[in-house]
């Protein structure tokens, strides 16, 4: 396994009542006791110190173990519904390819197992494996690529633990108790849609393939979800902070949260994945959070499951080796519009992470931007990119009063930082949308 690096983690479980338990870390050679309570349970918090290993733990009570080939690193948790879910068992070539070479003892994997219980749970079923051709197979590539990028960066061993389910809505993975606080949340997860092939029960897979795991220490969790609550799009904010609050709270630490915005696809409603994608967008006022758009990584609209999965992993990489390990990465967030003013005929529209400026990827003028008079009728807009702003105009609205930027399901850009990093779809305006079945 791997265990954090220069840390207090945490070794706990059963013995009989009043059974005293000796236990010997060999990063520091030393030995520490507990003694298990009227509940035959025992817990107990111990150094780590810097990376490295192999290393062993021995535990000596009426019995003996030993845990070897420990290592210390970091450890992220991956999770989600089918995106970060997809493996070799879905014949992704990235993986395939990847398969043949990827033995590194550096890296280490823990695939949850899927299950659901209607209360938290103490065990949970999976073990850890050494990263390689065999044990690969099926993990989350978004996930092993992920831990790749750090461990080459960051050359120390890393953990990446897998628990993600294809098609679950974010309410599945969010404590039951806090989706039932909010009138809200309880008015959106009754519109979802029941299937025989995941839970949509709030709580359900947080229960068994999170909640078992809040006393393992780490370092940071990555989150690939969204596209299960296109029932109900609007609270999808509220939902995810409320999520993270509630993992936080349970593992007693602000780690860091880096997600995926969901990806163009043509969806049977209309606006919802725009919606979806908004609000992902504003759940970024959640602290210590980072999101990666991926607008750019799509190569068909009509597949749900981009097959770019490396380049989703190294955005997220990049962005915990910039914000958690504090390394010099070039450029990691995507422009994101922050405000507007109207001057005259034109919109200028402001940006934060647009510095350096803008620039269409195919030297065309910018597309998929939108502006609109009081009407609420939406024309193509001519648009002219200086340093961190666009000015937007079209002549036939000579009192603009809102523009939308790749604000559709399946809206594609070619406009780009000039470091390469799409633009986050936004719109200016908080006018009601269609979200009713394509005809």
């Amino acid at each position: 396994m791997v265990l954090q690096r220069n840390s207090q983690v945490s070794l706990w479980g059963w013995a009989s009542p009043a059974e005293k338990i000796l236990i010997t870390t060999s990063w520091n050679n030393r030995t520490d006791s507990v003694v298990a309570d009227g509940n035959a349970r025992w817990k107990i918090e111990l150094p780590t110190s810097n990376a490295g290993g192999p290393y062993t733990i021995t535990l000596k009570g009426q019995n003996s173990i030993t845990l070897k080939n420990i290592m210390l690193g970091e450890v992220w948790i991956c999770s989600g519904q089918s995106n970060m879910e997809w493996s070799s068992y879905q014949k992704l070539q990235q993986i395939l390819d990847e398969l043949p070479q990827s033995h590194n003892n550096d890296i280490r994997l823990f695939q949850v197992a899927k299950s659901t219980s209607d209360y938290p749970q103490d065990n949970i079923e999976g073990g850890w494996k050494v990263c390689g051709p065999e044990t690969l197979k099926g993990f989350s590539a978004v996930g092993y690529f992920f831990a790749k990028e750090l461990q080459k960066k960051l050359q120390i061993p890393v953990g990446v633990i897998n628990s993600s389910w294809g098609g679950t809505p974010a309410e599945a993975w969010t404590p039951e108790a806090l989706v039932n606080s909010n009138k809200d949340l309880v008015k959106s997860a009754a519109m979802l849609d029941v299937t025989p092939w995941w839970p949509a029960k709030s709580g359900y897979a947080y229960n068994s393939m999170i909640y078992p795991m809040i006393n393992f220490q780490i370092a940071g969790a990555i989150w690939y979800q969204g596209e299960g609550n296109t029932a109900a799009p609007l609270t999808y904010s509220t939902l995810l902070a409320t999520m993270i609050e509630g993992w936080r709270a349970a593992w007693k630490k602000n780690f860091p949260f880096y997600y995926v915005q969901i990806a163009p696809f043509t969806y049977g409603n209309n606006n919802v994945g725009n919606l979806i994608r908004e609000q992902q967008t504003k759940a970024l006022i959640t602290p210590n959070t980072g999101m990666v758009v991926i607008t750019d990584l799509v190569d068909d609209i009509k597949n749900i499951h981009p097959i770019n999965k490396i380049d989703v992993a190294n955005r997220l990489a990049n962005f915990a080796l910039a914000e958690t390990y504090h390394q010099d990465i070039n450029a990691y967030k995507s422009p994101l519009y922050t405000r507007m003013e109207v001057k005259g005929k034109e919109i200028v529209l402001y940006f934060d992470h647009a510095e350096n400026g803008f620039k269409t990827k195919d030297g065309k003028a910018p597309t998929a931007v939108y502006v609109s008079g009081a009407d609420s009728i939406f024309l193509p807009a001519r648009v002219k990119m200086e340093k961190n702003k666009l000015v937007v105009s079209n002549p036939k609205i000579k009192m603009p009063v809102a523009v939308r930027f790749s604000f559709s399901n399946t809206a594609i850009s070619n406009l780009f930082s000039v470091e390469g990093l799409p633009v986050a779809p936004f719109r200016t305006d908080d006018w009601e949308v269609d979200t009713q079945k394509l005809k």
